[in-house]
């Protein structure tokens, strides 16, 4: 399986994210430059966190016009994986990829903590190695994480089973329903503000985001008829 970390002008998750493949499910992985007319030869797509062109405008508004991002949605459309981290679930949803928006914090501040995460939805591409309902602890980095839609929205995600994370116990930004991560219809696109490529290791203070990695690897070779790593 080969991955790609997309970099743009302000990323700064990029090399976490990276190293968390290498380490967790040691596949090829490659920095792809947001200039990149060509995502063929990956089979997943990985956006990570940071403050692409600064977060102007308003987050991820700029990193979607950018020539990769045609390519990601050419991809996700042909059901390759895409994963989208803070600033990459803010792209995400400025493409369009995924519904909502990502606000400030309603607490005017920037959060930098861990946090406990229920998992709504173990059958994503990148959940499939977590337990329904189980807690998690994945920590956040984010000013701008409170997720909105309106109502007809939120009643679509619960109707599909879009809603892949809440927050458990505090809600650390405000975040309508307490929804930290979603997904696509189809499940192969996903968003979420906590940063499971930090808790890849007891030594980063959990190992629990570490299964957001092999559960898209098991995605993948069940897609193509190889044994998971279950």
């Amino acid at each position: 399986m080969k991955f790609a970390v997309l970099v743009f002008p302000g990323s700064n998750c990029d090399i976490d994210m990276l190293k968390a493949v290498e380490d967790v499910v040691q596949q090829p992985v490659d920095y792809v430059w947001y200039t990149s007319t060509d995502l063929s030869e990956y089979d997943a797509i990985l956006v990570p966190g940071g403050f692409s062109y600064g977060d102007y405008l308003r987050c991820g508004a700029m990193a979607q016009l950018a020539p990769v991002m045609q390519e990601v949605r050419k991809a996700a459309e042909a059901g390759k994986f895409v994963l989208g981290v803070c600033n990459g679930f803010q792209i995400l949803t400025e493409a369009g990829l995924l519904p909502g928006a990502l606000i400030r914090n309603d607490s005017l501040k920037f959060r930098c903590h861990q946090v406990g995460l229920r998992v709504e939805n173990a059958g994503t591409a990148f959940t499939n190695d977590y337990e329904q309902g189980e807690v998690v602890t994945i920590p956040i980095a984010h000013g701008e994480g409170n997720f909105f839609c309106d109502e007809e929205t939120l009643a679509s995600l619960n109707k599909n089973n879009q809603i892949v994370f809440r927050y458990a116990g505090d809600n650390p930004n405000g975040s309508l329903d307490n929804i930290a991560g979603i997904c696509n219809e189809k499940g192969n696109v996903v968003g979420m503000m906590p940063h499971p490529e930090r808790a890849v290791s007891e030594l980063l203070g959990s190992a629990d985001g570490a299964r957001m990695f092999t559960s898209v690897l098991n995605a993948w070779r069940e897609r193509n008829g190889a044994a998971s790593i279950r």
